[in-house]
């Protein structure tokens, strides 16, 4: 089926998701909004969350899509099981994703979380976690001064270094963690700096690869994989400034990306 995906986040922070899509799935056109004019989703209340979400899905619906990923933590943890009972396209979160990856890093069953505030107050990691394997040791940690940082830009150098070692303080008391979960797409830009903090022998686990291959099963099995010979454009869109959205792309892509365009989203009505 030669329809879109559409990949939803609070920012920027879900192109580490939208990459490992191109990658692994060439041949499908994707259709990513990040609602940066109202990013953070971290310090919002739930219901705050469901309605930027709802607002963000109305309008990736417009365009046609086959399948919904919520490229974004936050929004996962609060609206996916509301989202799939609701619509009637396949949709799909980075949370369980997530979850699965962690189980099959650690070895001793030791694995910390880190995330927004929002989804920290969920519970939603810890519960995916022990739903899939009961009696784990989880430690969870808000880091809310991540993706303000990230949608600067500043991803690297002394500042990032020293808010990094700040924020995950706490996680010093966690001392037996072997794996611990980047429970926001936007973590993974500051993954060096976190690597650096945490030390060599914690593995890290970004949901992307993970939720890619998830996508990937789920078009297989409902029969919509793009059936097409020609590669598909991929369209952008943001809510907020185009130039601090073009420059965070380059980091993570290594190229700027076309078919940008902001658009403003708290109106639209299916």
């Amino acid at each position: 089926m030669n329809k879109p995906i559409g990949v939803i986040d609070s920012g920027v922070g879900g192109l580490t998701v939208v990459h490992e899509l191109m990658r692994q799935l060439p041949r499908e056109k994707l259709i990513y909004l990040g609602d940066t004019l109202r990013c953070p989703y971290g310090p919002r209340t739930p219901e705050e969350i469901r309605k930027f979400t709802w607002d963000m899905v109305d309008f990736l619906l417009t365009k046609d899509i086959k399948m919904l990923v919520i490229a974004c933590n936050t929004a996962t943890a609060y609206t996916l099981s509301e989202l799939q009972d609701k619509l009637s396209i396949p949709v799909v979160g980075v949370i369980q994703p997530g979850a699965r990856a962690a189980i099959k890093s650690t070895l001793n069953d030791y694995v910390g979380i880190i995330g927004t505030e929002g989804t920290v107050r969920s519970n939603a990691y810890c519960d995916a976690l022990n739903m899939l394997k009961p009696n784990m040791h989880l430690t969870s940690l808000a880091c809310p001064a991540f993706v303000p940082m990230v949608e600067q830009g500043i991803l690297s150098g002394e500042f990032a270094l020293s808010t990094v070692k700040k924020e995950l303080q706490a996680l010093k008391d966690f001392a037996e963690m072997d794996t611990l979960i980047l429970g926001c797409t936007h973590y993974p830009l500051l993954k060096d700096v976190i690597q650096e903090v945490v030390g060599p022998e914690v593995t890290l686990i970004s949901s992307s690869e993970e939720t890619a291959r998830e996508t990937s099963t789920i078009l297989e099995v409902n029969q919509l994989l793009n059936d097409g010979l020609e590669i598909s454009r991929h369209q952008f869109y943001t809510t907020g400034d185009e130039k601090q959205f073009t420059s965070l792309t380059r980091k993570i892509f290594n190229s700027s990306i076309e078919n940008l365009k902001t658009v403003s989203i708290e109106r639209v009505v299916i």
